[in-house]
């Protein structure tokens, strides 16, 4: 299979970039990977290899572009370039740390729909106490939603969680103010009948408190809502952990212990860093198109590699668009 990756997107790209194209090529015998940005920049941290090609352009959408804007008028950026070779069949799928809104832009824009999908979604897997994760979506593709959109997110994290995490009936919850049945606004209340009778593994609504316990696999919400659990859960990690080096780090005894403990406050901070999932998946699109994190290093793209590796294997796409006619089919019968 083959896989673009815009080499020009991130807060350390190119060279974070490079290095886990490397990595990922040199463990995956089956991927080839395209990578698309200034050739020169790349070829300073790529030693030949035949598995790894380059499309030259020199042109970037930066962190600054409107997200629409960029993607109409740049069309020789990297990212741009990156999602052309899935639209026109030369890559499965593709991947970018760069502009979230632009990707999303690229990707409806130039990949485009599952025909039946309203809304797609951004989904990302999230750490969860015991280490399994779960997917969150929508997590800001779209701000406002209906229920239809969100029954949708259901049945889309639902066979993501199947065909990728290897999860055979996930546990779909609904995210809301209270696991009661009629708690919610009109949104979770219309949404919590619709998704009663569908064919995927609904718990009922579940509190943001208990996500990280493992409470569901697959939490289900608007893009606003999902926006703020994210950047939650996100900035709660970091905080932990800051705190915990500034208490280990305020005496003398204290840093003997931080040195015992070393080893635990790498698998604690592995734990608590989604990257390590892979990317969120920007799910209702004809192929798969993976967001990294800004600020990914080599093994946050390797990890988005091996996850889309597994997307395309899965063919998740595919699959999707099969349950929505099926849903579909349903509905109009």
């Amino acid at each position: 299979m083959k896989i673009a990756i815009d080499a020009m997107g991130g807060d350390h790209a190119p060279r974070e970039i490079v290095l886990g194209a490397v990595k990922a090529v040199e463990t995956y015998t089956d991927v080839q990977i395209i990578l698309v940005g200034d050739e020169k920049k790349i070829n300073e941290y790529l030693e030949g290899n035949e598995r790894i090609s380059i499309i030259h352009t020199e042109e970037v959408i930066t962190g600054q572009d409107e997200p629409v804007r960029a993607v109409r008028r740049k069309k020789d950026a990297s990212m741009v370039l990156a999602a052309k070779e899935v639209a026109e069949g030369r890559a499965d799928a593709c991947i970018s740390a760069g502009n979230t809104g632009a990707l999303m832009a690229a990707g409806l824009f130039i990949v485009g729909r599952i025909e039946g999908i309203e809304r797609p979604a951004l989904s990302p897997t999230l750490p969860t106490i015991g280490g399994e994760g779960f997917v969150l979506l929508d997590v800001g593709a779209n701000a406002d939603a209906k229920p239809e959109h969100l029954l949708q997110y259901a049945i889309m994290g639902s066979i993501y969680s199947q065909k990728v995490r290897g999860i055979s009936n996930p546990r779909v919850g609904l995210l809301n103010i209270g696991t009661e049945e009629k708690k919610g606004n009109e949104l979770t209340k219309h949404t919590y009948e619709l998704m009663k009778n569908i064919d995927v593994n609904f718990i009922g609504n579940i509190e943001a408190r208990d996500l990280m316990e493992g409470v569901c696999d697959v939490a289900v919400t608007d893009g606003f809502t999902g926006n703020m659990v994210l950047k939650t859960v996100e900035g709660t990690a970091m905080s932990i952990m800051k705190m915990l080096k500034s208490s280990l780090m305020s005496s003398f005894k204290s840093k003997l212990a931080a040195s015992v403990l070393k080893p635990n406050l790498y698998q604690l901070k592995s734990k608590m860093d989604y990257s390590e999932y892979g990317g969120a998946g920007l799910f209702g699109l004809k192929a798969p198109v993976i967001k990294a994190h800004g600020s990914s290093d080599a093994t946050a793209i390797f990890n988005a590699v091996r996850q889309t590796r597994e997307m395309v294997e899965g063919q998740v796409a595919d699959t999707i668009k099969a349950a929505v006619e099926k849903a579909t089919f349903n509905k109009t019968t």
